[in-house]
């Protein structure tokens, strides 16, 4: 069941461009500081997709390009994706947990939890965890 769920979700979200990310992010502090780091990522304006990031991501990091590295290497489905959609949020603790879905651009999909705080500067990511590993074909 949860299987075709994910899948009519991916076939809405491919069937409206631009919907997924942009749309329904708007009105959602949280989801839009989300869209906002990833439309940075896709051009790899690291300085600006850094300044998304908790101080104490910034502090791990250190800098933009470190950062950068970082997601390249370990998050390449978060540096390029062809589609983003925003799924539920869920409050934990100090931090809300927003999941995202992600199709790379193999065509894989990916769910992630992003971390979010809550700083005097706004929302921004405290971490992102891969909730599902991409889809492999026989």
């Amino acid at each position: 069941m949860r299987r075709a769920i994910l899948s009519f979700i991916a076939a809405f979200s491919l069937g409206l461009p631009g919907l997924a990310q942009d749309g329904l992010a708007q009105g959602n502090p949280i989801a839009q500081v989300i869209a906002d780091q990833i439309a940075a990522l896709r051009v790899d304006d690291f300085e600006t997709a850094f300044s998304y990031a908790s101080p104490g991501i910034k502090h791990i990091f250190g800098t933009p390009e470190r950062f950068g590295r970082m997601v390249r290497e370990g998050y390449p489905m978060v540096h390029r994706p062809a589609e983003v959609v925003m799924l539920d949020q869920t409050a934990r603790g100090s931090e809300v947990i927003q999941r995202v879905m992600m199709r790379d651009a193999g065509g894989r999909l990916h769910i992630l939890a992003y971390a979010m705080v809550e700083t005097p500067e706004g929302w921004r990511i405290n971490g992102v965890q891969i909730l599902q590993a991409p889809e492999v074909g026989a």
